[in-house]
C-alpha cells in the first residue's frame, strides 16, 4: 500500500500540472497576413521568404526572411528566381545615397533609424535589384508603410532576415569574399501528412486509454501502481488499485479551472529556465512511469508467464524481473530524451512518453457522470477561448500561445504537448496539440465507454463510438480553423467540447437517457472523490 499510494500521489501531481498547461492546438510556422496601414503602393501581404546564399561559390545554410508590405513580390519557385551578388550599402543603414555600386545586386543594410521605405528608395535609386535588411535581433520585424507613403513607387523586393544569418553574410563581405543570394517565397501546403499523423495520435490515445482496462490490462497484470513489486493477485492489491482511482467532482472542476488560470499567469510572467526544467523533470518522471506501466502490461498480456518470474534484491526484496528490466529501459529512454530534447528526432521520444503518460492518468482520474463533465468541460471551453482569443486585448499577445511556444522564455518550450514535424512543408516547423486538448475530452470519452459497458450497450446504440467520431470531427474543425486563420494557434476546446459534450447530451436526450447519464454513479462507491 505504501509504494502504491506514493505512485498514485505522484501521478496526481503530474496530472494536474498537465491539465494546468492546457496548451492550444497550434502550427509553429505561419504566414502572417496581419493588417497594416495601406497606400496605393503598399498593399502586399507579408510572406515568408527563403534566402539561399553562397559564400565564395559554396552554398551556405539558407535563412528565412519576411517580405515587406511594399515592393515587388517574389517568385514561388527557386528556379524562377535570379541568383545575384550581395553588396553592403554604404552607409550601412542605407538611410542616405550609397557610395557602393549597387547596380544589378542585392543591397545589404542594417535596420538603422530611418523608415524602411526610405531604405528601399535609396537602394532602388542606387540601381539595386533588391534590399535585404538585417534586423538587430533574431525576430522578424514587419516592415510596413507610414501614412505619408501615399505615392510609393518601389519596384524591388524588400526582405528582412534575422541578425545571425545577416551577420554571417556581412562578415564574409567585410573579409573580401563574394556572397550571392537567391530569394523566393514558396507556398505552404494546405494539408501536410503531419496533420494526419497528429490526428491519428490524438484519437488513438483516447481510444487506447478508454479500452485499456478491458483489452490490454489482464487480471494477472492489474497492478498499475505497484509494478516493481512481486506479482500479487490478491484482493488487497485490487482494493489498493480502486482507492487510487479519482473521481472529479463539481466543486473540484470549478476550483481547478480557477487554479489553472492563476498557474498560466504565473508561467507567463515569471517563467524562468529553472522552472522550465522543473516541468521537464516532472514530465520525465510521469513519462517514465507511464512508459513503464504500459510496457509491462503489454508484455504481460502477450506473455503471461513473464510477469511471474521474480528475483531478490537488497533493500527492495522480491521484485519482478520483467518490471525491473522495463523500468531501467524506461528510465534510460526518458533521460536520453531529456538530454537530447532539442535534437531533430526528439519529437519521437516526447510523443511516446506523452502518450504513455496520458493513457496512465486517464486510468486514474475520471468523470463520474455528465453533470461533472458539463461543469468541467464548459469551464475549460471558456478558459481556452479567453487565454487564446481574449487575452491579446489585455496583454497584447495570446498568453496561451506565448507559454506554449516559449516566446517569453527565449524560445524554450514546455514539453506538455504532442508534436510532429511538417515533413512536406518547405518552411518546416511543427504541428502540435496540447495534452489538455486530449485529456479533457478523453475523460468524457472514457466515461462513455464505462457507461456503455455497465449498461451492456452495443457499438451503435451506445455512446463511446459516437464520441470518438465527435472528437475526431472536432479535430478536423480545428484544422480547418487553423487553415482559415493562417496558422495562428487555435483554442481546440472551442471545437472539441461541442463535438463531444454537446453530442452526448443530444444523444442522451433523444434516447431518453439524459437523466441516467446526468446522475450516473451517485450511489455508494469505493472510489475516492477528489476536488481536482
Amino acid at each position: 500500500m505504501g509504494r502504491s499510494s506514493s505512485f498514485a500521489c505522484l501521478h496526481l501531481i503530474i496530472f494536474f500540472f498537465i491539465l494546468f498547461l492546457n496548451l492550444s492546438f497550434a502550427d509553429e510556422v505561419s504566414h502572417d497576413n496581419e493588417s497594416a496601414p495601406k497606400s496605393p503602393a503598399c498593399n502586399n501581404k507579408f510572406q515568408l521568404v527563403k534566402v539561399k546564399n553562397w559564400v565564395n561559390g559554396v552554398e551556405a545554410e539558407s535563412a528565412v526572411g519576411l517580405s515587406a508590405r511594399f515592393g515587388s513580390s517574389l517568385p514561388r519557385h527557386a528556379d524562377e528566381a535570379l541568383r545575384m551578388p550581395a553588396v553592403l550599402a554604404n552607409p550601412f543603414n542605407c538611410c542616405a545615397n550609397s557610395s557602393s555600386k549597387l547596380a544589378n545586386s542585392i543591397a545589404l543594410s542594417k535596420r538603422g533609424n530611418c523608415t524602411f521605405t526610405t531604405k528601399a528608395q535609396v537602394a532602388q535609386l542606387g540601381g539595386a535589384a533588391g534590399l535585404l535588411v538585417i534586423n538587430d535581433n533574431e525576430d522578424l520585424y514587419k516592415m510596413v508603410c507610414t501614412e505619408n507613403d501615399t505615392s510609393l513607387n518601389i519596384t524591388i523586393p524588400v526582405v528582412m532576415i534575422p541578425k545571425s544569418a545577416g551577420q554571417i553574410m556581412k562578415d564574409s563581405l567585410d573579409a573580401g569574399g563574394r556572397v550571392e543570394l537567391l530569394l523566393y517565397s514558396p507556398r505552404q501546403p494546405v494539408v501536410d501528412f503531419s496533420e494526419i499523423f497528429l490526428w491519428l495520435m490524438a484519437v488513438g490515445t483516447i481510444v487506447c486509454a478508454s479500452i485499456w482496462g478491458d483489452f490490454i490490462a489482464c487480471e494477472q497484470t492489474d497492478e498499475r501502481y505497484d509494478q516493481l513489486g512481486a506479482p500479487d493477485t490478491g484482493a488487497a492489491n485490487k482494493d489498493d488499485m480502486e482507492k487510487e482511482i479519482v473521481d472529479i467532482n463539481v466543486k473540484g472542476a470549478i476550483i481547478f479551472v480557477i487554479m489553472a488560470s492563476a498557474f498560466l499567469m504565473l508561467l507567463y510572467f515569471f517563467m524562468s529556465s529553472w522552472f522550465i526544467w522543473l516541468l521537464i523533470v516532472l514530465f520525465c518522471i510521469g513519462g517514465i512511469e507511464g512508459l513503464h506501466i504500459c510496457s509491462v502490461m503489454l508484455i504481460s498480456r502477450i506473455c503471461r508467464d513473464c510477469a511471474q518470474k521474480t528475483m531478490n534484491l537488497p533493500v527492495l526484496g522480491e521484485v519482478s524481473i520483467l518490471s525491473t528490466v522495463v523500468l531501467l529501459f524506461s528510465a534510460a529512454f526518458g533521460i536520453f530524451w531529456a538530454a537530447n530534447q532539442h535534437a531533430s528526432y526528439a519529437w519521437v521520444g516526447q510523443d511516446i512518453l506523452g502518450i504513455c503518460l496520458m493513457i496512465t492518468v486517464l486510468q486514474m482520474a475520471r468523470l463520474p457522470n455528465i453533470k461533472v463533465a458539463s461543469v468541467l468541460l464548459s469551464c475549460a471551453f471558456f478558459y481556452d477561448i479567453f487565454w487564446v482569443f481574449i487575452s491579446p486585448f489585455i496583454f497584447h499577445e495570446s498568453v496561451m500561445i506565448a507559454v506554449a511556444s516559449g516566446d517569453n522564455n527565449g524560445g524554450e518550450a514546455i514539453p506538455m504537448l504532442l508534436r510532429i514535424p511538417r515533413f512536406f512543408d518547405p518552411w518546416g516547423g511543427y504541428d502540435m496539440i496540447g495534452f489538455g486538448d486530449i485529456l479533457f475530452p478523453g475523460l468524457l470519452v472514457s466515461f462513455s465507454y464505462r457507461f456503455d459497458r455497465s449498461n451492456k450497450k452495443g457499438i451503435l446504440n451506445g455512446y463511446f463510438l459516437w464520441l470518438v467520431f465527435g472528437y475526431g470531427f472536432g479535430l478536423l474543425l480545428t484544422y480547418l480553423a487553423l487553415y482559415l486563420m493562417d496558422g495562428h494557434g487555435q483554442p481546440a476546446l472551442l471545437y472539441l467540447v461541442p463535438c463531444t459534450l454537446g453530442l452526448i447530451v443530444i444523444l442522451g436526450y433523444l434516447r431518453g437517457e439524459l437523466r441516467n447519464l446526468w446522475d450516473y454513479g451517485k450511489g455508494p462507491s469505493t472510489e475516492t472523490s477528489a476536488e481536482a
